[in-house]
């Protein structure tokens, strides 16, 4: 539910060199167990994946897309994506174009293709099923270790720790007083975190832990005036201290990078592919897409992005669409032209775009 990027080699290496946290009293234990899970029974979200019928495939869908983003934008973006493609057969025969206007601005659309390529794989070599062991779903494209312990635990009940910096966030400060989890998980860490987890309401204990990072224990401002284990944490009792590291640390900027200059050129696209398919044909993805007819691809002349205002062809940029045209000036807004093109370039490389035989920039 929450995406962990792949530490570097030297990151992984300290990490591992770190000491083990102190072992958890028995008694605490149990009680801290005892009130998350009882916590979680009345405070848990009402959200789609969790509701009763919800296959695997689903669960997997749910985490992947949640990565780095609030579950507010992702419900209903789920919703739509499995009435489409209940089944990962059903992705698997889609199109890359379907499947990147279905992701709309949910972030880093690669995560899009790479679960398109993850139901290609269960299609074809697991009979359309996700696997239940946890080192076959980890061998998966674009399968991690935090999302293939979260497919183990949340769809197949399987006792494994499942160590998103939330859950890591209300053990290390519940049972070590540490007020912010490493940057990279130990091999230390996720043995210590596993003994944590019960033996019986496992996955109720993982899904509250969780709940409570994202709700209670937060980064910023944790509300342990609310926390169910208020009682039992280490790092309260210690009076709060300040992480010194994670002091230093700032939030990624946004405005003005090339992430968000990329997204607004996706955005183009997505719109471009969109007024096309609404003219045409109905498609069968969630927003209505469908390829051109006769298979041409629909999209924009790459010059209204990237051309000087004195060189832009105001006549061809006034007879795009309401939104294709207001997403372009967004574009022209961000970034100069040679950024722009690079960027472009970046994300036909990247497989989210291609770049078509009358010089339009289009979706795959």
């Amino acid at each position: 539910m929450t995406h962990r990027t792949e530490a570097t080699s030297q990151t992984s290496a300290r990490a591992q060199r770190a000491p083990s946290p102190p072992a958890a009293d028995p008694r605490t234990l149990a009680e801290v167990q005892r009130a998350i899970i009882a916590w979680f029974a009345d405070a848990a979200r009402d959200l789609p994946w969790r509701r009763p019928g919800t296959t695997p495939w689903g669960v997997l869908v749910s985490e992947v897309m949640s990565q780095q983003t609030p579950m507010s934008r992702v419900a209903p973006r789920w919703s739509a994506w499995m009435a489409a493609w209940p089944e990962p057969a059903d992705l698997a025969a889609a199109s890359p174009a379907e499947v990147l206007l279905a992701w709309d601005s949910l972030g880093y659309p690669r995560r899009a293709l790479r679960l398109q390529e993850c139901a290609r794989t269960v299609a074809r070599d697991w009979g359309g099923e996700l696997p239940r062991d946890e080192a076959a779903l980890l061998a998966l494209p674009g399968v991690g270790v935090y999302t293939a312990a979260a497919v183990a635990s949340f769809a197949y009940g399987r006792r494994t720790a499942v160590l998103d910096v939330n859950v890591r966030r209300v053990l290390g400060r519940v049972f070590a007083g540490r007020a912010h989890p490493s940057a990279a998980l130990s091999k230390a860490e996720a043995r210590w975190a596993g003994a944590l987890v019960p033996d019986r309401a496992h996955v109720e204990f993982n899904a509250g832990a969780m709940e409570l990072g994202a709700l209670v224990c937060t980064s910023r401002s944790p509300a342990c005036e609310r926390c169910p284990v208020a009682a039992h944490c280490a790092w309260l009792a210690a009076g709060r201290p300040a992480d010194p590291a994670a002091q230093q640390k700032r939030a990624q900027a946004w405005e003005g990078t090339d992430r968000q200059l990329r997204g607004a050129i996706m955005r183009v696209l997505r719109e471009a592919h969109a007024s096309e398919a609404g003219s045409g044909a109905a498609g069968k993805g969630p927003a209505g897409s469908s390829d051109a007819p006769g298979g041409a691809r629909t999209g924009v002349p790459e010059a209204l992005l990237t051309a000087p205002t004195a060189q832009l062809d105001a006549e061809a940029l006034d007879g795009l669409p309401d939104p294709v045209r207001a997403a372009v000036l967004r574009v022209r807004e961000l970034g100069d032209g040679e950024r722009v093109q690079r960027l472009a370039g970046d994300l036909v490389s990247d497989g989210l775009a291609v770049r078509g035989t009358a010089g339009e920039l289009c979706l795959p």
